[in-house]
């Protein structure tokens, strides 16, 4: 709940502390007292549009500060808070600051962290409901009303949300399944006419590699051919070098034994002889291996020209053509079972969806249910706040296929007729500003506990009645205060009297500067403000005696 209130140079007030105890607080004073400088103080921290006419006249900037103290943080508020990154430890309160400058900018704060004032207005909704003579949120707002319909029938629907994420992702990988089998079956001619082809090639795995590099050595021995056949000739014909060394090393052989340097001699030319020789092995294993064969060369010219193509046609490398080839088949085996796939699929969209259908459909009969007692509850409560000739109706409408969710197959409206005869209409669209703070009073007694913000704030629901409805108006106040924390802001002494804590707003001047002052009445300040509040200006002996009796009746 709302604990405190803090405001700094905000039009006529100049500092303001205010706390708030739960219960029912009641805001009183006399017209143009300041009472609206109050609740748009509170806008702002709400995330309204920061105005630099609400900065006090010769300041700089304006600075209001909310405290909220709750006993576990509300999951809308959780959620939008770790959403923005913002670290508020458990139990710790939730301070909430907003500063605005002369020339309209602002800032925005949670527990002394700067963030949007989109969050403001996330948050909002579940820290203060403010209903007033223009009310356009809260109840007013039809977006709300099947929600708040949802829990007052305690309502299942969460199983009806999962039902329809179930459902929605069975129907869409059906869809996807469809989509990947046509795609498949309108390429299944080009496919087959692709396989077939890389089938005819067969390419493999490091083919183009060897062949590459088989034609590099063939293209060299075609050039070297003529150098490799003369070398052959001088190296093995019967008056070649080696043939030389032979017969020299023959002849040599027959006298070494003369003289110790023939016998070296005869050791070298050996030892050349041998080099020699592996020097002719070396040129045979060379010839062999660049043989130039102008027909194999063709073929493996062919081969490598025939697989780049393909590569080229697939947009692939040569050595990722048998993935393709895989690739391919896979394709068509996904088209020859496909069809299996696809009924199965079909298979559990069908029963999800028959799930969700009977999950809806309950939910659809709980809330009619639901609908008739609250319109009773409502019906109960219109005739003491001097609304006996309105009638309230919920509608439960059943909506096209195409605008079901998660929260089921109905939308929810809160619609009202204030003349006998006259049709139903929403809220905003027929109730006059005091009519409508009235029909919202009695759906919040007949809502009760059914979840909101944790504070709501009432501004002069009580304008234009008197007497039993105004003392139906603070006793159902009262009630509907008793569970948590309520603030009215009320010209009506029987509303001012239910208080559990009583404020006074009051305007002061002092030569040229006027302020605004908010007090925390004691037992003596209530009853002489209730007394005035019953008799004017001059308060009399008689009013004073009805304070004390309104005050002992509440």
């Amino acid at each position: 709940m709302l604990t405190g209130l803090s405001i700094r140079n905000v039009v006529l007030i100049e500092a303001l502390d205010l706390a708030f105890p739960r219960g029912l607080g009641v805001l009183t004073g006399e017209t143009g007292a300041g009472k609206s400088i109050l609740l748009d103080s509170l806008g702002l921290i709400l995330g309204d549009r920061a105005d630099s006419g609400l900065v006090r006249a010769g300041e700089d900037q304006a600075n209001v500060t909310a405290t909220f103290e709750f006993l576990e943080l509300p999951e809308p508020i959780r959620a939008a808070l770790a959403e923005a990154e913002v670290d508020v430890e458990p139990g710790e309160p939730l301070i909430v600051r907003r500063r605005v400058r002369a020339d309209g900018g602002s800032k925005a704060f949670v527990n002394d962290q700067p963030v949007g004032v989109a969050l403001l207005r996330e948050m909002a909704r579940s820290l203060v409901e403010l209903h007033g003579q223009h009310d356009d949120r809260g109840l007013v707002n039809a977006r709300g009303h099947r929600a708040l319909l949802d829990r007052y029938a305690r309502a299942d629907t969460a199983g009806v949300a999962a039902a329809w994420d179930k459902w929605r992702e069975a129907e869409t990988a059906l869809a996807q399944a469809k989509a990947h089998v046509e795609q498949a079956a309108a390429e299944q001619d080009l496919l087959l006419a692709h396989l077939a082809e890389l089938a005819t090639l067969e390419p493999v795995e490091g083919e183009e590699e060897e062949l590459a590099s088989t034609r590099a050595d063939m293209q060299k021995g075609e050039r070297l051919s003529g150098d490799l056949a003369e070398l052959q000739h001088l190296w093995s014909g019967s008056d070649s070098a080696l043939a030389s060394l032979r017969g020299a090393a023959r002849r040599l052989d027959r006298i070494a034994h003369e003289h110790p340097l023939l016998a070296e001699a005869l050791a070298a030319i050996d030892r050349a002889v041998i080099e020699a020789g592996e020097a002719e092995d070396k040129l045979v294993a060379a010839a062999d291996a660049l043989a130039h064969d102008p027909a194999l060369l063709d073929r493996i010219e062919t081969r490598l020209f025939d697989l780049r193509a393909a590569a080229r046609k697939h947009h692939c490398t040569v050595d990722e053509l048998p993935e393709k080839m895989r690739l391919m088949r896979e394709a068509l085996d996904a088209i020859e079972g496909g069809g299996a796939q696809i009924a199965a699929l079909q298979r559990a969209a069908q029963e999800a969806g028959l799930d969700y259908r009977a999950k809806a459909e309950a939910l659809s009969v709980a809330r009619a249910e639901a609908a008739r007692r609250l319109d009773q509850a409502v019906a109960a409560e219109l005739a003491p706040l001097k609304l006996d000739a309105a009638k309230f109706h919920t509608a439960v409408i059943r909506l096209p296929e195409d605008r079901w969710s998660g929260q089921g197959v109905d939308a929810v409206e809160f619609l009202i007729s204030t003349n006998p005869g006259a049709d139903f209409a929403p809220l905003a669209k027929i109730a006059s500003g005091g009519e409508l703070s009235r029909f919202i009073l009695a759906l919040k007694v007949a809502l009760a506990e059914e979840g909101g913000a944790a504070t709501i704030i009432f501004d002069e629901i009580d304008r234009g009645v008197g007497g039993a409805v105004a003392s139906a108006i603070g006793e159902r106040l009262a009630r509907l205060a008793a569970g948590g924390q309520l603030l009215a802001v009320t010209h009506s002494p029987q509303v001012a009297a239910r208080g559990n804590a009583h404020y006074l707003i009051a305007k002061s001047s002092e030569g040229t500067v006027t302020r605004t002052s908010v007090t925390l009445l004691d037992a003596a300040g209530r009853q002489e403000e209730i007394a005035r509040m019953l008799s004017g200006a001059e308060i009399t002996a008689e009013a004073r005696a009805q304070a004390d009796r309104l005050l002992e009746q509440a």
